[in-house]
């Protein structure tokens, strides 16, 4: 343990640890933006700058380790002012559509300008880098214009998935993340998983939006029939300010057909139809010398990757389809002759926690039924 001052207040702190983990210890707030607590530091936005008695220039509190006696102050006028020209110089290289941004009020580029009150006019002139927007993935939408350089998604891409659709490319002011060989991301080994999507912290990587598809077919005058995942069932109390775990089903459901489904129902009936499917296959491997171990197919992220990077061990997947499927099957099914509406006026909407469902449905051996 060593004994450190951060604005004033005397702590005790494990030695290794850096000045933002101290800090975070006394609830002391320092500001980030590149860092993220399941990530390795990059120091690289400089947004969490610190002074350091007895060093010449600021330090950036997330990767300068502590030591013994440390005196360090977060909040001088010298600390404030350099975050502020930090952030500006961000904001001047950044798309200024805040409003019709799809990470608006959960992006921490948007909470950091106004956590430093930043309300006057840039002093630098604003120049975008004019990239066009790529939609082609049908999980994720990637806009190079708003990233900031932080890299995260290239390690969660990288080291994490281990998939490899993000790099750096050249230096300085001209460094930008991209794929491999400029491909579409729909072109990339990307396998839909949406980890990218997930440490982002700006507007440049978001989930597809496909809301406005589900207002088109409302209009067209088609049956919506939903299935929700149990996970949304669950998080959406907590979404809403509820204690977390509160079980919500009867509001959900009123309020999805509030606005327009005819049908709502729970994925978990279909994921009990997946463990029987699953449960027979795998009997009959074990009585028949079928390949093992077996492993479940109902995520069609690994079932993506399987198929990209080992192909070889495809034997191993259960056939079985995975519950969205399954239910989507029964919906245009068992449910359209119980409900006597032709299948073709139903439209099958699964409301899910994985951005690679939506690269799934997609998939043409699974529109059948």
């Amino acid at each position: 343990m060593v004994n450190i001052t951060i604005d004033g207040q005397k702590l005790q702190v494990p030695e290794g640890v850096t000045i933002l983990e101290a800090a975070r210890t006394a609830n002391i707030n320092i500001p980030t933006l590149c860092y993220h607590e399941d990530q390795k530091i990059k120091s690289v936005c400089r947004i969490c700058a610190v002074e350091v008695e007895g060093q010449r220039l600021l330090q950036a509190a997330c990767s300068y380790p502590v030591a013994e006696g440390m005196v360090v102050r977060t909040s001088t006028p010298t600390v404030l002012n350099a975050r502020k020209n930090n952030l500006e110089l961000l904001l001047a290289h950044h798309p200024q559509d805040c409003l019709v941004c799809g990470k608006n009020g959960r992006c921490e580029l948007q909470k950091l300008t106004q956590d430093l009150n930043m309300n006057k006019p840039l002093r630098y002139e604003v120049e975008t880098r004019g990239f066009p927007i790529d939609n082609s993935s049908p999980c994720i939408t990637r806009d190079p214009n708003k990233c900031i350089l932080c890299t995260r998604c290239v390690e969660a891409c990288n080291e994490v998935q281990t998939v490899g659709t993000f790099s750096k490319q050249n230096r300085g002011y001209e460094t930008v993340v991209v794929t491999p060989y400029d491909k579409k991301t729909v072109d990339t080994p990307c396998v839909g998983c949406g980890q990218c999507v997930q440490v982002c912290p700006v507007g440049a990587l978001t989930i597809h939006d496909d809301t406005d598809r589900i207002y088109k077919e409302l209009i067209n005058g088609k049956i919506l029939v939903a299935q929700v995942a149990p996970s949304v069932r669950v998080t959406i109390a907590e979404a809403l300010g509820e204690d977390p775990g509160t079980i919500s089903p009867g509001r959900l459901v009123t309020a999805m057909k509030q606005l327009g489904f005819h049908q709502v129902f729970d994925s978990d009936f279909s994921a009990d139809l997946t463990i029987m499917e699953e449960g027979y296959e795998l009997l009959d491997r074990i009585k028949n010398g079928g390949t093992l171990p077996m492993i479940t197919s109902c995520c069609p992220g690994w079932v993506k990757f399987c198929e990209t990077f080992s192909p070889k061990e495809l034997d191993h997947l259960s056939s079985a389809k995975s519950p969205q499927q399954m239910f989507g099957a029964v919906i245009k099914t068992y449910y359209a002759g119980k409900a006597g509406v032709d299948p073709k006026d139903i439209c099958s909407i699964s409301i899910m926690p994985c951005t690679a469902k939506k690269f799934e449905c997609l998939r043409p051996e699974f529109h059948d039924s």
